[in-house]
């Protein structure tokens, strides 16, 4: 099937198996609301997109990932989406979907497009279906309802917690007024989670998947996508407390990775295999091991799974040299790509995070109360380094959108401009996932920094973004934006996605504690992750993350050599 927004591509997007494009692919990940506002109310919309096309063009990625834009009430930013098939106002309209799609298309930049199956919003019809209808009815059997416990029902049916903080079950009240049945929510209140045993549930999400396939999308980013399948019983589980909030720091969780999921995403991959142009389904499963999340990419499921180990690896030599080989051999031993990324919506900036001092679970945030406070100058080389790194690894990667500008997290966002349902379920207590959320700048000058055409903005931006903005950058060939511009475009010329990997002995003798090396097609990488300079090997500099010294490679410094 090819629709007439997606024939750009597709009539020369045939590939034998093993060279599909997203085997190989840099994805850029736009957070619509944070990206371009071309309306000025101070949120970013799909016209805003199209604007800057150009200027991913010039970045050099080969696809976006659009964060969610469907109808939805945003009490969690467009993760809580009521109509499936549908653009939200603050966005645009289809129209303005469809005009994104064909410009892009025409760029030869594909469009992945964010899928939420675990939930929906309570505004969703469905929901609303349910809490009308009675217990035992087929509205309710859509969603997670059980009776609860307790003499009378009043204690929730288990003791589940949200990702979000606070009790993971809501009682509703019935039609007749009376205390009612509770509802299961993951997330938010506002985010009933579905029940996937249902049939009902599955073809619906089918007709979902069709809707955006017939516009000419290529592939979706499936949220949440190790959550679908709760453990039969719902039994009781209490997590650790200094794990993270999406389950990947634990096996045997009853809500998370559960075998049964991997049906859905058989079905879903035989749904996409009937259209032209390698659609391709990316899974965003925080789970414990590489080996794990491996199960998610078998040959007839998703086709990625986001490799949230090495996001979360630390700057070592030693271990990053130890999840990059764990991960190659997971991901190849099932015939799929491992898809490197380093920072997204979710998590802390890699240009803060690898300059933290002290634990900082997923979801957490960072504010100006945060113990171990980010050194920004270390954590900028640091996150140009192992970004050096990480796009010359074999596979995919995924860019989240400012990261090629530098943009540290924005720590000093006051309490009462705060968005996130994190910082409000647990009183402050955690300040979630608005500071890598800030609006991005363009322009050093202009209203809200190229941002807003009225200088709204809905998070504050920071002084700072004057001095990072894409027009001071363009310009300066040492900026994060020119280094970023020559690593993208030096691993397509040296087709580095997909070339092997072989370790060598780290130069003049260093610690390999310290110091990752590797050879990769006609390419030596080294990166010296620790504070002394070590002797750099012969070779033609193709690309530097930062200044080197006579003959030597500084600290948090990474190179790309060619020989010959």
């Amino acid at each position: 099937m090819t629709s007439p927004q997606s024939a750009v591509l597709t009539e020369t997007a045939a590939s034998r198996p093993g060279a599909e494009w997203w085997r190989t692919a840099v994805i850029y990940q736009i957070y619509p609301r944070s990206f371009a506002d071309s309306s000025g109310d101070g949120i970013g919309d799909l016209r805003g997109v199209t604007a800057h096309l150009a200027d991913l063009e010039d970045l050099g990625i080969d696809a976006i990932w659009l964060s969610p834009f469907q109808r939805s009430p945003q009490k969690d930013a467009g993760y809580d989406v009521s109509d499936y098939c549908d653009v939200d106002p603050i966005f645009g309209t289809l129209d303005d979907f469809d005009a994104m799609l064909a410009e892009a298309h025409a760029r030869d930049i594909r469009i992945i497009v964010d899928l939420v199956p675990n939930h929906s919003s309570d505004q969703h019809e469905w929901f609303q279906q349910a809490l009308a209808a009675a217990p035992g009815s087929r509205e309710r059997a859509r969603y997670m309802f059980r009776d609860g416990r307790g003499e009378n029902g009043e204690l929730p049916p288990n003791n589940w917690d949200s990702v979000f903080g606070g009790p993971a079950w809501t009682r509703i009240t019935e039609a007749d007024g009376s205390p009612g049945q509770w509802y299961l929510h993951l997330f938010d209140t506002s985010q009933p989670d579905f029940d996937w045993t249902n049939e009902e549930v599955r073809e619906e999400f089918r007709r979902i998947l069709r809707f955006w396939l017939d516009r000419g999308v290529d592939g979706f980013r499936v949220d949440v996508a190790h959550g679908l399948i709760k453990a039969d019983g719902l039994p009781d589980y209490t997590p650790s407390p200094e794990g993270g909030s999406m389950g990947g720091d634990e096996a045997n969780v009853p809500y998370w990775g559960q075998d049964g999921v991997h049906e859905v995403y058989r079905d879903w991959h035989l749904l996409l295999a009937e259209y032209d142009g390698d659609r391709a389904l990316c899974a965003e499963a925080w789970l414990p091991t590489p080996e794990r999340t491996a199960e998610w990419v078998r040959p007839d499921e998703m086709h990625q799974a986001f490799n949230f180990a090495y996001l979360e690896t630390g700057w070592d030599a030693a271990a990053l040299r130890a999840v990059v080989d764990r991960s190659i051999a997971a991901y190849s031993a099932v015939g799929a790509p491992s898809t490197w990324v380093l920072s997204n919506h979710d998590v802390v900036r890699h240009a803060s995070r690898l300059a933290l001092t002290a634990e900082n679970p997923q979801g957490h945030g960072i504010g100006p109360d945060s113990p171990g406070q980010p050194i920004p100058e270390v954590g900028l080389a640091r996150a140009r380094a192992v970004t050096t790194v990480m796009l010359a690894l074999p596979g995919s990667a995924y860019l989240y959108q400012g990261e090629e500008l530098g943009l540290p997290e924005v720590i000093d966002i006051p309490g009462d401009a705060r968005q996130d349902p994190t910082w409000f379920r647990t009183n402050g207590e955690r300040y979630g996932r608005d500071g890598c959320r800030v609006p991005i700048p363009w322009t050093s000058d202009g209203a809200a920094y190229g941002f807003s055409p009225s200088g709204e903005s809905w998070l504050p931006q920071p002084a700072e973004w004057a001095t990072l903005a894409r027009d001071v950058q363009t310009t300066d060939a040492d900026s994060t934006l020119s280094l970023y511009r020559t690593l993208i475009a030096q691993r397509a010329a040296y087709g580095l996605g997909a070339n092997d990997l072989e370790w060598i002995d780290v130069p003049g003798g260093a610690d390999e504690a310290e110091v990752l090396a590797f050879r990769t097609g006609d390419l030596t990488v080294v990166a010296n992750t620790g504070s002394t300079a070590v002797p750099l090997p012969a070779g033609r500099v193709v690309v530097a993350s930062g200044p080197l010294g006579d003959g030597t490679l500084p600290g948090d410094t990474a190179v790309w050599l060619a020989q010959d």
